[in-house]
């Protein structure tokens, strides 16, 4: 019987990470979970857990990549934002020991977490894009109200994001809008859109129009929209991400608009799997076994609800003991 293949998964803890645990539960593949928190939920639901430091701590890379060397993992998915960039400068180390990291170069990371940048290659592309002012620059001028106000670097789960529909709103803010980038407020049903490519070639993208509630996808509806596929497909093709990447839209009388990209899996990557596009899964099968993404996406809902996960003390002390956790038997997210 041939030895199952090993690929770890970090930021168990967020809901990024715990989607891409949850997209490859019941699959070909063993799974070793990473967090800096012992509480981190995902840690206990596989069968090898570790904690790891913080990714600003000096010892970051050298530990993950101990970690991957030792359980002999194939590939490392990245759950952390702040995980991307380090990762993205060092895919040379892991490579020496036979180790993908699924993530994008450094120049898109940058692209996604700038949101300015975002704006700016997008429309080098001719792409459609909701206007956006680099609040930064000396008389810049924000768009005609409403405009949404967000933070130019990093930000998730709407994270200083400011819908400003006058100038009463304007006055209350108490950020700088100069740390800010302010954009076209797009009114109109909102997407997030799954994507799977490398080097630039697109295997296959989701649509799902979607409910928000404090930051995250609460609802989501997979459709098939032609529009919005090929809108996405655009952006892949300008930007050239590695494995997935998330892209997210308004659409306004039956037009796209790219309003943000995540150049990294999602926290609604389970959703996807869930609706017959399994991004982590895909992205394995094509670096471990060069098998072509296959997938059908079905037209469903999925709704959204808290779950309760019991995790015996002796486990979490074990954790924090040792810094690992081997067991035979896991729950499921």
């Amino acid at each position: 019987m041939a030895q199952r293949i090993r690929v770890a998964v970090s930021g168990a803890g967020g809901g990024v990470g715990q989607s891409i645990l949850k997209a490859l539960q019941d699959s070909e593949y063993d799974v070793v979970a990473l967090d800096g928190d012992r509480l981190a939920a995902g840690l206990y639901t596989t069968n090898r857990s570790y904690l790891v430091p913080r990714p600003a701590d000096p010892d970051f890379l050298d530990r993950m990549l101990e970690i991957c060397r030792a359980e002999k993992c194939r590939l490392l998915f990245p759950g952390l934002d702040t995980e991307l960039r380090p990762l993205a400068e060092n895919t040379d180390r892991f490579a020496e020991h036979g180790i993908t990291v699924v993530v994008s170069s450094p120049e898109v990371v940058d692209i996604g977490d700038n949101k300015f940048r975002t704006y700016s290659i997008l429309r080098e592309h001719d792409i459609s894009v909701p206007e956006t002012v680099d609040m930064a620059v000396p008389g810049a001028q924000p768009p005609a109200f409403p405009f949404i106000l967000k933070r130019r670097e990093g930000g998730s789960r709407s994270k200083d994001v400011f819908l400003v529909r006058d100038a009463g709103d304007l006055a209350e803010l108490t950020v700088d809008p100069a740390e800010f980038v302010a954009q076209e407020y797009i009114e109109g049903d909102e997407y997030t859109c799954g994507s799977v490519s490398f080097d630039g070639d697109c295997k296959g993208v989701i649509a799902m129009r979607r409910t928000l509630r404090d930051g995250d996808t609460y609802k989501a509806f997979a459709v098939r929209d032609q529009v919005v596929e090929d809108e996405v497909r655009k952006v892949i093709a300008a930007i050239k991400p590695f494995g997935a990447c998330n892209v997210q839209l308004r659409v306004r009388d039956g037009k796209p608009y790219i309003f943000e990209i995540n150049a990294r899996c999602s926290g609604t990557t389970a959703a996807r799997a869930l609706c017959g596009f399994n991004e982590p899964r895909m992205i394995a099968d094509y670096l471990c076994h060069q098998r072509e993404p296959d997938f059908q996406v079905r037209e469903q809902a999925v709704l959204r609800y808290w779950k309760e996960l019991v995790v015996p003390n002796e486990l979490i002390d074990e954790l924090g003991r040792h810094g690992s956790l081997y067991r035979s038997g896991t729950d499921q997210l």
